[in-house]
Protein backbone atom coordinates (compact mmCIF):
# COMPACT_ATOMS: atom_id res chain seq x y z
CA UNK A 1 0.00 0.00 0.00
CA UNK A 2 1.24 3.05 -1.25
CA UNK A 3 0.72 6.15 1.11
CA UNK A 4 1.25 9.90 0.54
CA UNK A 5 1.21 11.91 3.85
CA UNK A 6 -0.12 16.19 3.69
CA UNK A 7 0.88 17.75 6.78
CA UNK A 8 2.25 21.14 8.50
CA UNK A 9 0.99 21.38 11.62
CA UNK A 10 2.19 19.79 15.07
CA UNK A 11 -0.92 17.78 15.31
CA UNK A 12 -0.04 15.48 12.36
CA UNK A 13 3.12 14.58 13.61
CA UNK A 14 1.84 10.91 15.45
CA UNK A 15 -0.22 10.31 12.58
CA UNK A 16 2.89 10.49 9.87
CA UNK A 17 5.20 8.58 12.90
CA UNK A 18 2.19 6.03 13.44
CA UNK A 19 2.50 5.58 9.37
CA UNK A 20 6.20 5.34 9.30
CA UNK A 21 6.32 2.73 11.56
CA UNK A 22 3.94 0.33 9.85
CA UNK A 23 5.25 -2.83 8.53
CA UNK A 24 6.34 -3.48 4.30
CA UNK A 25 2.75 -3.97 3.32
CA UNK A 26 2.65 -0.15 3.72
CA UNK A 27 5.22 2.14 2.34
CA UNK A 28 5.26 6.22 2.89
CA UNK A 29 6.46 7.09 -1.06
CA UNK A 30 6.18 10.78 -0.13
CA UNK A 31 5.31 13.43 2.08
CA UNK A 32 4.21 17.23 0.72
CA UNK A 33 4.35 19.67 3.51
CA UNK A 34 4.33 23.66 3.61
CA UNK A 35 7.51 25.66 2.83
CA UNK A 36 10.28 26.32 5.61
CA UNK A 37 9.37 29.58 7.15
CA UNK A 38 11.79 32.32 9.10
CA UNK A 39 10.92 32.10 12.65
CA UNK A 40 11.85 34.23 16.04
CA UNK A 41 13.78 37.31 16.25
CA UNK A 42 16.41 36.73 13.92
CA UNK A 43 14.24 35.29 11.58
CA UNK A 44 15.74 31.86 11.37
CA UNK A 45 14.75 29.61 8.49
CA UNK A 46 13.31 26.59 9.88
CA UNK A 47 12.09 23.13 8.00
CA UNK A 48 8.15 21.93 9.53
CA UNK A 49 9.25 19.23 11.82
CA UNK A 50 6.94 16.99 9.54
CA UNK A 51 9.57 17.52 7.20
CA UNK A 52 12.70 16.68 9.89
CA UNK A 53 11.00 13.33 10.84
CA UNK A 54 10.52 12.57 7.18
CA UNK A 55 13.84 13.08 5.87
CA UNK A 56 15.31 11.21 8.41
CA UNK A 57 13.64 8.38 7.61
CA UNK A 58 14.55 8.70 4.61
CA UNK A 59 10.77 9.66 2.38
CA UNK A 60 10.74 12.34 -0.15
CA UNK A 61 9.58 15.45 1.08
CA UNK A 62 8.42 18.45 -1.34
CA UNK A 63 7.38 21.59 -0.48
CA UNK A 64 4.92 23.37 -2.75
CA UNK A 65 3.69 26.95 -2.21
CA UNK A 66 0.64 25.87 -3.91
CA UNK A 67 -0.68 22.94 -5.70
CA UNK A 68 -2.57 25.57 -7.95
CA UNK A 69 0.55 27.73 -8.85
CA UNK A 70 3.49 24.57 -9.37
CA UNK A 71 2.42 22.10 -12.08
CA UNK A 72 5.31 20.69 -11.06
CA UNK A 73 3.80 19.42 -7.86
CA UNK A 74 0.66 17.31 -9.17
CA UNK A 75 3.42 16.25 -11.39
CA UNK A 76 5.35 15.00 -8.65
CA UNK A 77 1.94 13.74 -6.43
CA UNK A 78 1.00 11.62 -9.70
CA UNK A 79 4.50 10.22 -10.16
CA UNK A 80 4.58 8.66 -6.52
CA UNK A 81 1.50 6.04 -7.26
CA UNK A 82 0.09 6.63 -4.16
CA UNK A 83 -2.84 4.35 -3.42
CA UNK A 84 -4.18 6.59 -0.66
CA UNK A 85 -2.72 10.03 0.48
CA UNK A 86 -3.79 11.38 4.29
CA UNK A 87 -3.60 14.77 5.20
CA UNK A 88 -3.59 16.66 8.60
CA UNK A 89 -3.43 20.24 9.01
CA UNK A 90 -1.74 20.40 5.66
CA UNK A 91 -2.11 24.04 5.30
CA UNK A 92 -3.57 23.87 2.00
CA UNK A 93 -7.16 23.76 0.25
CA UNK A 94 -6.72 21.02 -2.37
CA UNK A 95 -7.57 21.15 -5.92
CA UNK A 96 -9.94 18.47 -7.72
CA UNK A 97 -6.60 17.44 -9.77
CA UNK A 98 -5.14 16.51 -6.28
CA UNK A 99 -7.91 15.37 -4.55
CA UNK A 100 -8.35 12.64 -7.88
CA UNK A 101 -4.56 11.60 -7.75
CA UNK A 102 -4.34 8.88 -5.11
CA UNK A 103 -5.87 5.34 -7.05
CA UNK A 104 -7.98 4.38 -3.73
CA UNK A 105 -8.77 7.30 -1.90
CA UNK A 106 -7.85 10.76 -0.35
CA UNK A 107 -8.78 11.21 3.01
CA UNK A 108 -8.46 14.31 6.00
CA UNK A 109 -8.34 14.08 9.28
CA UNK A 110 -10.18 17.02 10.68
CA UNK A 111 -9.97 17.61 14.69
CA UNK A 112 -13.34 18.14 15.27
CA UNK A 113 -17.04 15.95 15.46
CA UNK A 114 -18.02 16.85 11.92
CA UNK A 115 -20.23 18.45 10.62
CA UNK A 116 -19.51 20.47 13.80
CA UNK A 117 -17.03 22.95 13.92
CA UNK A 118 -15.58 23.06 9.73
CA UNK A 119 -12.57 25.18 9.19
CA UNK A 120 -9.33 26.06 10.58
CA UNK A 121 -9.59 26.64 14.81
CA UNK A 122 -12.00 23.72 15.61
CA UNK A 123 -9.95 22.61 18.52
CA UNK A 124 -10.15 26.40 19.97
CA UNK A 125 -13.90 26.69 18.88
CA UNK A 126 -15.10 23.17 20.91
CA UNK A 127 -13.55 24.90 24.25
CA UNK A 128 -14.79 28.02 23.36
CA UNK A 129 -18.26 27.21 22.52
CA UNK A 130 -18.70 24.81 25.92
CA UNK A 131 -19.02 21.64 23.89
CA UNK A 132 -18.84 18.41 26.09
CA UNK A 133 -16.81 16.65 23.81
CA UNK A 134 -14.09 16.20 20.32
CA UNK A 135 -12.30 14.38 18.30
CA UNK A 136 -11.10 13.51 15.00
CA UNK A 137 -13.19 12.85 11.69
CA UNK A 138 -12.07 10.94 9.10
CA UNK A 139 -13.63 12.25 5.99
CA UNK A 140 -13.03 12.02 2.19
CA UNK A 141 -11.47 15.12 0.65
CA UNK A 142 -14.16 17.20 -1.16
CA UNK A 143 -13.32 20.66 -2.79
CA UNK A 144 -15.65 22.74 -0.61
CA UNK A 145 -14.51 23.21 3.01
CA UNK A 146 -14.35 20.38 5.19
CA UNK A 147 -17.45 19.01 3.64
CA UNK A 148 -16.43 15.53 2.30
CA UNK A 149 -18.69 12.53 3.60
CA UNK A 150 -17.34 10.78 6.59
CA UNK A 151 -15.65 7.35 7.11
CA UNK A 152 -14.91 7.48 10.82
CA UNK A 153 -15.05 9.43 14.15
CA UNK A 154 -13.59 9.15 17.16
CA UNK A 155 -14.44 10.83 20.13
CA UNK A 156 -13.29 12.25 23.55
CA UNK A 157 -14.70 14.19 26.82
CA UNK A 158 -13.14 17.71 27.22
CA UNK A 159 -12.04 18.09 30.47
CA UNK A 160 -13.23 21.21 32.93
CA UNK A 161 -8.96 21.72 32.46
CA UNK A 162 -8.30 21.38 29.22
CA UNK A 163 -6.79 24.39 27.05
CA UNK A 164 -6.21 24.45 23.86
CA UNK A 165 -2.82 22.82 24.26
CA UNK A 166 -3.56 20.13 26.19
CA UNK A 167 -6.52 19.21 24.04
CA UNK A 168 -4.83 19.88 20.41
CA UNK A 169 -2.20 16.98 22.31
CA UNK A 170 -5.10 14.48 23.03
CA UNK A 171 -6.67 14.64 19.84
CA UNK A 172 -3.32 14.24 18.10
CA UNK A 173 -2.76 11.31 19.65
CA UNK A 174 -6.44 9.65 18.03
CA UNK A 175 -5.09 10.09 14.69
CA UNK A 176 -3.31 6.31 15.05
CA UNK A 177 -6.11 4.83 16.28
CA UNK A 178 -8.23 6.47 14.00
CA UNK A 179 -5.91 5.46 10.58
CA UNK A 180 -5.37 2.05 12.21
CA UNK A 181 -9.10 0.90 11.80
CA UNK A 182 -9.71 3.79 8.52
CA UNK A 183 -6.80 2.24 6.22
CA UNK A 184 -8.05 -1.13 6.36
CA UNK A 185 -11.29 -0.09 5.87
CA UNK A 186 -10.20 1.99 2.47
CA UNK A 187 -7.93 -0.95 1.19
CA UNK A 188 -10.79 -3.37 1.52
CA UNK A 189 -13.56 -1.59 0.33
CA UNK A 190 -15.39 -1.56 3.57
CA UNK A 191 -15.34 1.95 4.73
CA UNK A 192 -18.32 3.72 5.89
CA UNK A 193 -19.41 6.87 3.68
CA UNK A 194 -21.62 8.92 5.82
CA UNK A 195 -23.12 12.53 4.07
CA UNK A 196 -22.58 15.15 6.29
CA UNK A 197 -25.87 17.21 7.48
CA UNK A 198 -25.62 20.58 6.54
CA UNK A 199 -28.51 21.43 9.46
CA UNK A 200 -25.52 20.79 11.67
CA UNK A 201 -22.64 22.11 10.18
CA UNK A 202 -20.79 25.29 11.93
CA UNK A 203 -17.86 27.30 11.03
CA UNK A 204 -14.42 28.06 13.20
CA UNK A 205 -12.81 30.48 11.43
CA UNK A 206 -9.37 31.44 10.88
CA UNK A 207 -8.23 33.42 14.21
CA UNK A 208 -5.80 36.43 14.60
CA UNK A 209 -4.10 38.27 17.68
CA UNK A 210 -6.64 40.17 18.06
CA UNK A 211 -8.97 37.98 18.59
CA UNK A 212 -7.95 37.17 22.18
CA UNK A 213 -8.80 40.60 23.41
CA UNK A 214 -10.97 40.30 25.79
CA UNK A 215 -15.04 41.96 25.85
CA UNK A 216 -15.74 42.31 29.45
CA UNK A 217 -19.21 42.41 28.73
CA UNK A 218 -19.63 39.20 28.48
CA UNK A 219 -20.72 36.69 31.01
CA UNK A 220 -17.72 34.94 32.99
CA UNK A 221 -18.54 31.93 31.87
CA UNK A 222 -17.88 32.52 28.12
CA UNK A 223 -14.79 34.52 29.39
CA UNK A 224 -13.71 31.38 31.24
CA UNK A 225 -13.76 29.52 28.27
CA UNK A 226 -11.93 31.73 25.88
CA UNK A 227 -9.14 32.27 28.04
CA UNK A 228 -8.93 28.41 27.95
CA UNK A 229 -9.59 28.04 24.65
CA UNK A 230 -7.28 30.65 23.62
CA UNK A 231 -4.05 29.22 25.22
CA UNK A 232 -1.25 29.18 23.88
CA UNK A 233 -2.67 30.69 20.31
CA UNK A 234 -3.77 33.37 19.61
CA UNK A 235 -3.96 34.08 23.61
CA UNK A 236 -5.90 36.58 25.82
CA UNK A 237 -5.40 39.77 26.94
CA UNK A 238 -6.78 43.54 27.82
CA UNK A 239 -5.90 46.81 27.76
CA UNK A 240 -5.74 49.11 30.33
CA UNK A 241 -4.10 52.80 32.12
CA UNK A 242 -3.60 53.64 35.37
CA UNK A 243 -4.80 57.00 35.35
CA UNK A 244 -2.54 60.36 35.44
CA UNK A 245 -2.19 60.97 31.95
CA UNK A 246 0.10 57.30 31.80
CA UNK A 247 -0.35 55.46 28.41
CA UNK A 248 -2.68 52.67 27.72
CA UNK A 249 -1.10 48.82 28.59
CA UNK A 250 -1.59 45.75 26.98
CA UNK A 251 -1.56 42.84 29.78
CA UNK A 252 -1.85 39.22 28.54
CA UNK A 253 -4.05 36.52 30.75
CA UNK A 254 -3.58 33.04 30.80
CA UNK A 255 -4.78 29.95 32.61
CA UNK A 256 -6.68 29.14 34.85
CA UNK A 257 -9.72 31.73 36.16
CA UNK A 258 -12.90 30.91 37.91
CA UNK A 259 -16.21 32.70 37.99
CA UNK A 260 -16.80 35.49 40.87
CA UNK A 261 -19.80 36.30 42.71
CA UNK A 262 -22.55 38.72 41.63
CA UNK A 263 -21.94 42.19 41.17
CA UNK A 264 -23.59 45.42 39.92
CA UNK A 265 -20.51 47.34 38.64
CA UNK A 266 -19.64 48.06 35.18
CA UNK A 267 -17.86 45.44 33.11
CA UNK A 268 -14.16 45.06 33.11
CA UNK A 269 -13.79 47.06 36.23
CA UNK A 270 -11.14 45.76 39.05
CA UNK A 271 -12.94 44.78 42.04
CA UNK A 272 -10.04 43.28 43.51
CA UNK A 273 -6.38 41.88 43.72
CA UNK A 274 -5.62 40.41 46.56
CA UNK A 275 -4.41 36.69 45.55
CA UNK A 276 -6.34 36.57 42.08
CA UNK A 277 -7.54 39.55 40.10
CA UNK A 278 -11.29 40.16 40.49
CA UNK A 279 -13.10 41.20 37.67
CA UNK A 280 -16.76 42.67 36.61
CA UNK A 281 -18.03 40.69 33.95
CA UNK A 282 -21.51 41.13 31.82
CA UNK A 283 -24.82 40.03 33.35
CA UNK A 284 -23.66 41.15 36.67
CA UNK A 285 -20.98 38.14 37.18
CA UNK A 286 -17.27 38.47 37.66
CA UNK A 287 -14.13 36.33 37.04
CA UNK A 288 -11.09 35.66 39.14
CA UNK A 289 -7.91 35.70 36.87
CA UNK A 290 -5.93 32.72 38.80
CA UNK A 291 -3.40 32.50 36.36
CA UNK A 292 -0.60 33.83 34.92
CA UNK A 293 -0.38 37.45 33.87
CA UNK A 294 2.16 39.33 31.43
CA UNK A 295 2.62 42.83 30.34
CA UNK A 296 3.48 43.52 27.19
CA UNK A 297 7.44 43.84 27.06
CA UNK A 298 7.98 41.82 30.36
CA UNK A 299 8.48 38.37 32.29
CA UNK A 300 5.24 36.10 32.46
CA UNK A 301 4.19 35.65 36.09
CA UNK A 302 2.39 33.81 38.75
CA UNK A 303 -0.69 36.13 39.90
CA UNK A 304 0.98 36.72 42.91
CA UNK A 305 4.40 37.76 42.12
CA UNK A 306 2.73 39.29 39.28
CA UNK A 307 1.12 41.68 41.96
CA UNK A 308 3.76 42.28 43.96
CA UNK A 309 5.68 44.38 40.97
CA UNK A 310 2.49 45.69 39.55
CA UNK A 311 -0.39 47.85 41.04
CA UNK A 312 -3.78 47.03 39.36
CA UNK A 313 -6.02 49.19 41.90
CA UNK A 314 -9.31 48.09 42.86
CA UNK A 315 -11.59 50.45 40.20
CA UNK A 316 -9.06 50.32 37.39
CA UNK A 317 -11.11 49.75 34.25
CA UNK A 318 -9.98 47.21 32.12
CA UNK A 319 -10.65 46.95 28.32
CA UNK A 320 -10.10 49.00 25.45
Amino acid sequence: MRIVFMGTGEISIPSLNWLLSRDSSTEVVGVFTQPDKKIGRKQILTPPEVKVIAESHGVPVFQPESFRKDPAALSSLEDLKPDIAVVMAYGQILPKSVIAAPRLACVNLHASLLPRHRGASPIQAAIREGDEESGITLMHIAPALDAGDMILKKSLPISPEDTGASLHDRLAELGPVILAEGIPALVAGSANREVQDNASVTYSGKLMREDGEIDWSLPAEKIELLIRAYDPWPGTFTRFSSGDGEKTQKMKIYPHSSPGPKTDAEPGTVLSSDKAVSVACGEGTSILLQGDLQMEGRKRLGVIDFLRGNSIEAGTKLGS
